[in-house]
């Protein structure tokens, strides 16, 4: 083992023993996205876009499909246990948990969500005043300050209006009306004024999710038939560019708003060595998922009964033609810890 990854060994053990030994900097972790971290709100609203059902959540505790779209859990399950918060953390519209629960993890996230209305005009908002209403009853309005202060806000979000708005086809309005470029800057600007208002709300600390390389989802893989399958490059620079754009209103808006600790959390180049070099990892595939044929299925489609599914998810990069495994979410999160949350520890 090489010098720098003894050393990074130990930093990582360091940190983990820091949150499991003294009394929690962050009490809570608050999610906002799309379906990479939605845990089943979109079992409870009118919606296609669903996983509640098998083999979805086979490899989740007690075998449940739960409404995330992965075997097991998500990426943000795997942060809060990293804070020493509980292994799952819960959709706030599942009838199943209460306020007890969300005081220390709740996600708003919605499978199909995006920051462009056009997308999904479904970013949480309101129902987050709605949880903080709850919270201040239920801890009462110094407790629950403390909490709404000191939670770790996380935001995963942009896939959706790249993949399934601006490139969508036929051509939808957007891309009919903006560049590429503009509309990268319209995305922005939703960002930015979302960030804002959680800030106004009370929020501090928050992570602002980049994009994976998208082009390399196995269902845009399998469109990519003049280029052999492999990973569309278009797509992926767009997510690289995006990412850039992100930073740097990482960078203004920690510099405009008082109190704010906002970090950019990175997925793109730890999910495109996992795709490129799987074996690196434990992986023996990465082009095609797990789910039935590994091209195109996701929700519905992804069907329990058909016989091509895999027998081990964590051989596997992606679960379904959009979304991760477990494996993959437990490699991302803890990359994310280490580059990015660690200062919130």
């Amino acid at each position: 083992m090489g010098s720098y990854t003894w050393f990074t060994s130990l930093l990582w053990l360091h940190l983990m023993f820091i949150a499991k030994t003294r009394s929690a900097k962050v009490p809570a972790i608050i999610v906002f996205g799309d379906s990479s971290v939605d845990a089943g709100n979109n079992n409870q609203v009118p919606t296609i876009a669903r996983s509640n059902f098998e083999p979805y959540g086979r490899d989740f505790a007690g075998g449940k499909p739960t409404g995330r779209f992965s075997n097991g859990r998500i990426a943000t399950d795997f942060v809060s246990e990293a804070f020493g918060l509980r292994p799952a953390v819960p959709a706030y519209l599942d009838p199943e948990y209460n306020i007890s629960d969300f005081a220390v993890g709740v996600t708003f996230a919605s499978a199909g969500t995006g920051y462009d209305n056009a997308t999904s005009d479904v970013l949480g908002i309101e129902y987050y005043k709605d949880y903080q209403n709850r919270l201040r009853s239920y801890l009462g309005d110094k407790k629950a300050m403390d909490t709404i202060t000191n939670a770790l806000y996380m935001i995963s979000i942009g896939t959706n209006d790249f993949l399934e708005n601006y490139y969508a086809f036929p051509p939808r309005q957007r891309r009919l009306q903006y560049t590429v470029d503009a509309y990268q800057e319209l995305l922005i600007g939703i960002a930015k004024n979302f960030i804002v208002d959680l800030h106004t709300l009370g929020a501090r600390k928050i992570s602002l999710g980049g994009l994976p390389p998208m082009g390399c989802m196995p269902l845009e893989r399998a469109q990519n038939l003049a280029n052999g399958n492999d990973c569309m490059e278009t797509y992926n620079i767009v997510a690289m560019s995006f990412n850039g754009k992100l930073y740097d209103l990482v960078m203004k808006l920690n510099k405009e708003l008082p109190g704010l600790q906002l970090v950019f959390s990175n997925p793109y180049y730890i999910l495109l060595q996992i795709v490129t070099k799987p074996s690196l990892y434990g992986f023996d595939v990465s082009e095609m998922a797990c789910c039935a044929t590994g091209t195109f299925e996701m929700g519905y489609s992804c069907d329990d009964r058909n016989p091509l599914t895999c027998r081990d998810a964590d051989k596997y990069v992606f679960w379904d033609a959009f979304h991760p495994t477990q494996q993959t979410n437990r490699l991302v999160a803890d990359h994310v810890v280490k580059t990015a949350l660690y200062k919130f520890l």
